[in-house]
C-alpha cells in the first residue's frame, strides 16, 4: 500500500490517465478527491468506489471556480497530500486553423487552470505534498498541428521549476508527467475529421520507438512513484514514460 492513508487529488479522472490513476491510487490505499466536467460521470465514478473517493464537479478551465471549489474543500476539513493535475486539452490544428477562442479553451485548461488551482490550493497542500503536472513528450519534437498543445505544456515544464524553488520552504515539491502517445478516449479529440484523425494518429504511432501506444495504466503506474513517499528526493523534474520518443 504505497498510498495508505494519503489523500490524493485528481482532475480530469472519469476516463483515460485520470481514471486509471484513480483507480491505481485506491488501490494502493489512497483516498481520492477526483474533478470532472460531467456531472453524470462524476456520480458513476463516485456510486463504483463510495468509501474511496469524494467526486466534484468542476470545469477546470474555469479559473473563477477555482477558489469555489478550495473552499468546498476546506468545509470538509479535507487536506492535500498530492495533486494530480491532468485535465487536458488536446486539440491540434494547423496554425491556419486557429481563432482566439480556441486558443483561450486550451491555454485555459492546461496552463491558465493549473496555476491558479495551485495559488487556490496552497492552505490545503500537506508538509511534503507531491505536485504533479501532467505533460507530454509533444514538448521534446516538432509533431505537425501540436504548436499551441505543445506550448501549453512546455510552460509547465517551467512550473515546476520555478514552483518547486519558490516553495521549497513549504516543503511542497512539482514534477512534471510526460506521457508518449497513450491509447485513450483523448485520441478522438486530437483532430475535426475522421480521415485526419486516421491520419494523425498513424503519424503519432510512427514516432513511438516501441511501435506502440502506451496503456493508461502504463502511465498511471508512474503517477503512483510521484505521489508516493518514494520519491520524496525527486524535484523539479520530468519523468517521460513515452516509449522512447524523446530520447530514442
Amino acid at each position: 500500500m504505497r498510498l495508505q492513508d494519503k489523500t490524493i487529488f485528481i482532475t480530469g479522472a472519469t476516463s483515460g490517465i485520470g481514471l486509471a490513476s484513480l483507480k491505481k491510487c485506491i488501490e494502493q490505499g489512497a483516498f481520492v478527491v477526483f474533478t470532472a466536467r460531467h456531472a453524470t460521470s462524476v456520480q458513476e465514478i463516485q456510486q463504483r468506489y463510495p468509501k474511496q473517493t469524494l467526486g466534484l464537479v468542476h470545469d477546470s478551465a474555469n479559473i473563477s471556480a477555482q477558489k469555489t471549489l478550495i473552499q468546498t474543500l476546506q468545509e470538509q476539513n479535507i487536506n492535500l497530500d498530492a495533486v494530480f493535475l491532468n485535465a487536458g486539452n488536446v486539440s491540434h490544428a494547423h496554425l491556419e486553423e486557429w481563432d482566439e477562442q480556441n486558443f483561450d479553451l486550451l491555454i485555459n485548461t492546461n496552463l491558465k487552470g493549473p496555476f491558479f488551482f495551485i495559488q487556490a490550493a496552497l492552505p490545503i497542500l500537506n508538509q511534503g505534498c507531491s505536485v504533479i503536472l501532467c505533460g507530454s513528450t509533444s514538448i521534446h519534437i516538432a509533431l505537425e498541428q501540436s504548436s499551441v498543445y505543445a506550448a501549453s505544456k512546455i510552460a509547465l515544464r517551467s512550473l515546476v521549476k520555478t514552483l518547486s524553488r519558490e516553495l521549497l520552504s513549504k516543503n511542497i515539491r512539482f514534477n512534471l508527467l510526460s506521457p508518449g502517445p497513450t491509447f485513450t478516449p483523448a485520441l478522438d479529440k486530437i483532430a475535426t475529421t475522421d480521415v485526419e484523425k486516421a491520419q494523425l494518429k498513424q503519424q503519432i504511432k510512427a514516432l513511438v520507438p516501441i511501435g506502440r501506444f502506451a496503456e493508461a495504466s502504463e502511465i498511471a503506474n508512474a503517477l503512483i512513484y510521484l505521489a508516493s513517499d518514494e520519491s520524496r528526493f525527486v524535484v523539479g523534474t520530468e519523468l517521460l514514460v513515452d516509449g522512447g520518443v524523446a530520447n530514442l
